[in-house]
């Protein structure tokens, strides 16, 4: 135990002498690292947040059939469900759909309001779910087609829009990502080359005396990763102070802000992943950027 504590005790000490003796390339590295996963926490967490939206407006696959008032609803969505294009057909009976929509609006006495309104004014409902968004429109057409149908409505032009940028997001992710990742593994690294540079006579003094290059050089390893979870930190603290005063804002929007700004609250599943994805992510760069610094020392 004694022996683990004192190697222990000398890996930090090492770590803590080159991070001095990095001075401001340490911080040109942190800076880096920090940049990197700032960006790439955003647009993962604004990734996340699309999927949120598009929950809330409701799946981009569901359509709402509207049946005449004439119209044999279990006739329809046996013929419905046949359709090739659709995977699941729900049918809403008008006096559900009532009982809901009275539930809503706070209405009391459901059978005092049906005879004030002389009947009920609703209409049975299909809720047809596509097999893939690309097929949603044509369903759509074929389903307004059919005979007993009223009227067809999905949430076409908003959702489409917001899947399209979700995918646009996530492409501009992957290509910021792979360039700052490149960059930053090139800064970490260098800045351990210069940090080791630094150290060289006493490096050689270590060799001379028989200390294996693993024992001289995993310090330096340790520092790499100092410098991403360090970054991951930083980045963290700011995507979590932009989104603190995002919601601050949007706070005192109207309605319809707040409901959108409802649907981009993250779960807590969500908020726990996103700091651990960045402190992961950013020790993975760090260990990368120094492990090439380290190789080429040792290959020398």
């Amino acid at each position: 135990m004694l022996k683990i504590l004192t190697k222990l005790d000398y890996l930090l000490k090492e770590t803590l002498l080159g991070l001095r003796r990095g001075g401001w390339m340490n911080w040109a590295a942190v800076c880096t690292v920090t940049v990197l996963l700032f960006l790439f926490g955003l647009s993962l967490q604004t990734s996340w947040q699309l999927e949120q939206l598009l929950n809330q407006f409701g799946s981009q696959l569901e359509i709402s059939v509207y049946l005449d008032a004439n119209a044999n609803a279990d006739i329809l969505e046996t013929s419905v469900a046949k359709m090739a294009e659709v995977s699941k057909v729900e049918k809403i009976s008008k006096e559900v759909a009532w009982k809901s929509l009275a539930k809503e609006l706070g209405i009391g006495d459901l059978q005092a309001a049906t005879q004030q309104l002389g009947n009920n004014p609703l209409v049975d409902e299909l809720r047809v779910k596509a097999r893939s968004s690309e097929s949603v429109p044509s369903l759509a057409m074929q389903l307004a087609k059919l005979k007993g149908v009223e009227t067809v409505q999905y949430v076409d032009e908003a959702v489409k829009r917001i899947g399209q940028l979700h995918k646009g997001l996530n492409w501009f992710t992957i290509w910021v990502t792979a360039i700052l990742t490149i960059t930053a593994v090139a800064v970490t690294s260098i800045t351990i080359r210069l940090i080791v540079l630094a150290r060289r006579q006493e490096i050689e003094v270590m060799q001379l005396v028989g200390a294996t290059f693993g024992w001289i050089y995993f310090p330096f390893i340790i520092q790499g990763v100092t410098f991403g979870i360090v970054g991951g930190a930083i980045a963290w603290g700011f995507i979590s102070t932009s989104q603190q005063f995002l919601n601050r804002l949007l706070s005192n929007q109207p309605e319809f802000i707040k409901f959108l700004a409802n649907g981009l609250q993250l779960s807590l599943t969500q908020n726990i992943l996103l700091p651990l994805i960045l402190l992961g992510f950013g020790a993975t760069v760090g260990l990368i950027g120094s492990l090439f610094a380290v190789n080429k020392f040792v290959r020398s």
